[in-house]
């Protein structure tokens, strides 16, 4: 996978005086270092993880991804000038206000590194995890970073219907659970992660539940033991556009498990409160920004997830490499709209 962009090593351009920092080293960060080092300007990528890369190293699953393409990509990177800042995250152990003092520019690529969770009874046992968290956990100790593998018992449910939720089902297999079971509350015909995905599920021994969500975890010495779920119906569409799953009263049923595993989605994680330095965020948790990608803070862009919520690597990588003309452009005029420092100073009185 190639971030370079606009030039090859060994032909190199000029280097300028200018020094952009990228916090994030997802594909929306790479994508706009690999534009960014091709203009000349110094490069500072900063990532809380251990190698570059983000969620495609460490939040999606090897058969989906050819890992060594993408870290053949950064070791391109790193040899076009590309400087890696890891096991670094802003704001916990660098703050951001230093980082804006330190650099002529700064994008903020942080992705979407946040879960939403079920508030139901029990939601506090043991063994309820974060799908993407558990993924991520499970990365890093399959690629030597954490000695200790994330536990699994012998019957797994997983809830959601997106690709996380897909690609739990398989990482539930592949650290040792005997049996995976996934509950979705509409059918695979309205799944965020596509029908066919689904059928290829059932095809590797993953029980699929339609129409059923989750009520209630039940437990026994501190631990999640069963499931009480509810069986839906599908009626009018709602705001998604899709069918709303409506609960059927006394369709309850229990089903015995050992672990579980929410995919329900994920939440913006921008480095920093709304408002705080001035950067203005979205009512979702989005960083503000205009169609160049500016935020309300002179010098400061977003991309990525962070600017739009999930989406897939393609969106991802394409929102880092459209934003880095709009740096490069601010890095040689210093302009900044007044309607964005308008903002801004309204968020610091």
């Amino acid at each position: 996978m190639r971030f370079l962009r606009g030039c090859k090593l060994g032909e190199m351009p000029e280097k300028t005086s200018k020094k952009v920092a990228i916090i994030g080293a997802g594909p929306a960060g790479l994508g706009a270092a690999g534009d960014l080092i091709c203009r000349g300007h110094e490069v500072h990528v900063y990532d809380q993880m251990p190698e570059p890369g983000g969620l495609i190293i460490f939040g999606i699953p090897d058969f989906r991804i050819p890992k060594q393409r993408v870290r053949d990509g950064v070791k391109e990177l790193r040899e076009a000038g590309v400087r890696f800042i890891l096991n670094t995250k802003v704001s916990r152990d660098v703050d951001f206000e230093d980082i804006l003092a330190s650099y002529d520019a700064v994008l903020i690529a942080t992705g979407t590194w946040k879960s939403r969770m079920l508030n139901i009874p029990g939601k506090e046992l043991r063994m309820i995890y974060s799908a993407f968290d558990f993924i991520i956990d499970y990365h890093l100790h399959k690629y030597g970073y954490r000695s200790n593998p994330p536990k699994v018992g012998k019957t797994s449910l997983v809830i959601g219907g997106g690709l996380t939720a897909i690609d739990m089902c398989y990482i539930a297999l592949e650290a040792g659970s005997e049996n995976v079971i996934l509950s979705y509350r509409r059918t695979r015909d309205y799944a965020p992660a596509g029908k066919n995905e689904f059928n290829q599920l059932e095809k590797n021994g993953i029980e699929v539940l339609e129409l059923t969500q989750p009520i209630e975890f039940q437990g026994a010495d501190g631990a999640v033991k069963a499931v009480k779920l509810i069986r839906n119906r599908l009626a009018l569409s709602d705001s998604s556009g899709r069918p709303k799953p409506v609960p059927i009263e006394g369709s309850e049923f229990i089903l015995k498990v050992d672990t579980v595993f929410l995919a329900i989605g994920e939440i913006p994680t921008p480095p920093f409160e709304d408002g705080k330095y001035g950067i203005k965020l979205n009512e979702d948790g989005t960083i503000y920004t205009d169609e160049a990608y500016r935020t309300t803070r002179k010098g400061v862009f977003a991309a990525g997830d962070v600017r739009t919520g999930p989406s897939l690597i393609g969106p991802a990588l394409a929102s880092g490499k459209r934003a880095a003309p709009y740096i490069h452009e601010y890095l040689e005029s210093g302009y900044w709209p007044e309607e964005l420092i308008s903002i801004y100073q309204k968020l610091i009185k």
